[in-house]
């Protein structure tokens, strides 16, 4: 404990403030704005795409996804900034991107009369908005936990899940009225304001020092990191199916509050995180993760056997219950797997696996549509949370084994 005291003396009043959840909520603060940006036009570009450019829904799905092309390509990069330059450096050049971003979704509307361009611009819009996310979200995490302390890593996590979720499912509706009443670039121009003053924000919050120490390769972290990473990317294929063909299954339905079907997701997402979330630290995180994991999957069984909206609500809210824990259940496993000075680096290769969940599902979940229909994603999703739920069983009964040995 003594070698580790340097590295926090230029945090004020560290023991005061470790366990204050409003010291670490104006850290993840950040993470909630990357998400409100993310979840703005989450509702509204599949149907921009799909119904008023008339391109297919593989295309509209690949809208969302390639986001994460761009957040998957510099998770890598967002950690080594953050552990070697500081995480308020990230969050800098997060608040920055997210910026960019809304300007883009701006000129997209402003070239939506020539479909081609405006698809062009709106797919540079999510590349930097997925860089945004990347440096936003990492940055904001790895300055959470170093001001708090190493001790509330699970806390700082459940945190900014709660601001993950909360700020798509906050956004996601609002996005769909503003589109209704002031069309896309509206979204846009919210989108500028928010991430302006987050970066004028975060320029004026005192950094934290950069823990000391030798880094480990970037394929030694993420050979110990890969497994968990493997679970969560399975774990949230239900997210991934759910933001990106929700609306299009509404409206294949026709049924009526698409944007309110995510917003049910968030609401049991957040409750289980700020009721629960030390759930982790009492009876461990692969405990909590599997009893997570099953009851995902009971939310994904609900969507696939939806008849009425009241069903598919049902399924959505019970998924964000199960997905709420699962994040930060297996991360603080993934965490514990390198030393405290390659954390950054660990977190970004951590959730780099969802990235690629994110980025497969939309193109593999628009393929299956075509073929069996929109019911057949969900029942996808269950197969992929199940797979999950082996995988973290496995990490469970490996990790008794070392403990016994």
């Amino acid at each position: 404990m003594t070698t580790s005291a340097p590295a926090h003396i230029s945090v004020p009043s560290p023991d005061a403030l470790k366990s204050d959840s409003r010291h670490i909520a104006g850290y993840v603060y950040f993470t909630f704005i990357c998400y409100i940006s993310i979840g703005l036009p989450l509702a509204v570009l599949p149907p921009f795409v799909h119904l008023r450019m008339g391109y297919s829904a593989v295309l509209a799905g690949l809208a969302i996804s390639i986001q994460y092309i761009a957040t998957l390509a510099s998770r890598p990069w967002a950690g080594r900034i953050s552990d070697h330059m500081g995480a308020k450096v990230s969050v800098l050049w997060g608040m920055a991107c997210c910026t960019a971003s809304g300007a883009l979704l701006v000129g997209t509307a402003a070239l939506s009369g020539v479909h081609w361009l405006s698809f062009t611009v709106l797919i540079a819009s999510r590349l930097v908005l997925g860089v945004g996310e990347s440096l936003g979200a990492t940055g904001a995490t790895l300055w959470g936990i170093t001001a708090a302390g190493q001790e509330h890593t699970a806390k700082v996590i459940g945190m900014n899940g709660i601001s993950t979720y909360g700020g798509m499912a906050l956004a996601a509706p609002l996005g769909v009225v503003l589109d209704q009443y002031f069309g896309l670039a509206s979204i846009g121009v919210l989108t500028i304001l928010v991430g302006a003053v987050s970066f004028a924000f975060a320029w004026r919050k005192d950094p934290v020092p950069v823990e000391p120490g030798e880094h480990l390769p970037f394929a030694h972290v993420l050979g110990r990191v890969a497994p968990h990473g493997m679970g969560l990317a399975l774990g949230g294929v239900s997210y991934s199916v759910l933001a990106t063909f929700v609306t299009l299954f509404y409206h294949h339905r026709h049924w009526n509050g698409a944007a309110l079907c995510l917003t049910a997701f968030g609401v049991g997402f957040v409750f289980v995180r700020v009721f629960f979330v030390r759930t982790i630290s009492r009876y461990g995180g692969y405990p909590v993760a599997i009893v997570s994991l099953l009851t995902e999957a009971m939310g994904m069984v609900l969507l696939w056997q939806a008849v009425a909206p009241w069903m598919a609500m049902a399924g959505a809210a019970i998924g964000g219950l199960g997905l709420s824990l699962v994040f930060p259940a297996i991360g603080v496993e993934a965490v514990k797997r390198v030393p405290e000075f390659n954390r950054g680096t660990a977190l970004g290769v951590f959730t780099a696996f969802a990235d690629v969940s994110f980025f497969l599902v939309g193109p593999i979940a628009g393929y299956l549509i075509g073929l069996f229909g929109y019911s057949s994603v969900f029942l996808f999703a269950l197969i992929s949370v199940l797979l999950a739920l082996g995988i973290v069983v496995v990490l469970k009964e490996m990790q008794a084994e070392q403990t016994q040995a």
